[in-house]
Formats: structure tokens, C-alpha cells, sequence
């Protein structure tokens, strides 16, 4: 009866360079979505988001080919997951409040999302992911103004410059202590709701 053979040791991974790695495309955009939550876009780099991997430099031009093809993947990526969090919005108040909670969710997809200098303009994923949450809001929009351009880009300015002031904490003052998504319902009410005119003398 033969003799079992030992098992051969497992090979050692070189410090910061594992051996095998899960998902390689999947961490370099976590890594990636640290440095910009923590420092902007800018702070970017495919070289040093490797470091934070903990793979070869190289790795990420494997799967993303440069800077903007990576914020592009983020970018697209943050639009699909805004859509899903868009869908099960109520109302056009509700969906307000939904696309400032996933700015405050999401605060990296965010900064990137909208950049079109940092983006692939061409990217056919991107261009599918940014049109469904658009279709979105305008869908949303429909009936609340006789001028439904007009009126989406209100609804969207709306939000969109609500999130950012928060994400900013250019809103903290004015907040004081006072719920975001409360005071963007209120605030949206006052938009899209006709305020009623004093009797007339």
C-alpha cells in the first residue's frame, strides 16, 4: 500500500503582495473608495491604490487600464446603486429624501458620479447606469410642473445641491441638530406643493 506524500507547505505571500487574492477588481475599488472619502478624486492613483490591495502595482491597469477608467467603473457603479434606491421611492418627496440618504450612504460614489472630467465619456455601462436614474427623476417629475425640463431640473438641483451642502456640513448650522431627510421633506413640500394665496381684499 502506498505511502500518503506530505503535504506540500503552503507558499508563503510576500508581505503586502498576497499570494492569491479573491477579488482583486473588488478590492482596488474599495480601496479606492476609501481614499476618496477620506482625501477626494484627486487623491487617486492606481499605484499607490495597489499598496492599499496589497497587490502588484500593476494589478489594477489589468482590470480598470488607467485613473479615469476606474472612476468610471466607480461612477457606474454608484449610478446602478442609486437607481435601486431610487425604485422604491413613493412619491417625488420620497425620492427626494432617497437620493439624499444615498449621498450620505455613499459619500464616494457621490463626489465621483458627477464629475464628467475625472469619466470615460463614452462608457457604455456608464451611459446605461446614468440614463436609468434620470429616466427616474424625470418619471418622478411628471405632472408636478407644465414644464417637465423645467421641472426635473428643479427636483434634481433640489436634491442634488442638498447633498452636497450636507456632505460639505455647509448645512450643520442651518440643520442644528434638525433631521437631513426631515428638512429636505420640508423643504421639497414647499417647492412642489402650491403655498395658498392670502384672501384677497
Amino acid at each position: 500500500m502506498p505511502t500518503e506524500r506530505p503535504a506540500r507547505p503552503a507558499r508563503p505571500a510576500r508581505p503586502g503582495r498576497p499570494y492569491h487574492h479573491g477579488d482583486l477588481r473588488r478590492a482596488v475599488l474599495d480601496a479606492a473608495l476609501d481614499a476618496i472619502a477620506a482625501e477626494g478624486p484627486s487623491a487617486v492613483s492606481l499605484r499607490d491604490l495597489a499598496r492599499r490591495a496589497g497587490v502588484s502595482h500593476a494589478a489594477p491597469a489589468h482590470h480598470f487600464k488607467d485613473r479615469s477608467g476606474l472612476l468610471t467603473a466607480i461612477a457606474t457603479e454608484g449610478h446602478s446603486l442609486l437607481a435601486a434606491v431610487l425604485g422604491e421611492a413613493e412619491d417625488l418627496r420620497d425620492l427626494g429624501v432617497r437620493y439624499v440618504r444615498f449621498a450620505a450612504a455613499h459619500p464616494a460614489h457621490f463626489q465621483v458620479m458627477f464629475r464628467p472630467e475625472l469619466l470615460r465619456p463614452d462608457d457604455p455601462g456608464l451611459l446605461a447606469a446614468r440614463e436609468q436614474t434620470r429616466s427616474m427623476l424625470r418619471t418622478a417629475v411628471e405632472g408636478h410642473d407644465d414644464d417637465p425640463a423645467i421641472g426635473f431640473m428643479a427636483a434634481w438641483s433640489m436634491a442634488h445641491g442638498f447633498a452636497t451642502l450636507l456632505l460639505s456640513h455647509n448645512l450643520d448650522g442651518l440643520l442644528d441638530g434638525r433631521d437631513p431627510e426631515a428638512a429636505f421633506r420640508a423643504l421639497a413640500g414647499v417647492m412642489f406643493e402650491p403655498v395658498p394665496r392670502p384672501p384677497s381684499a
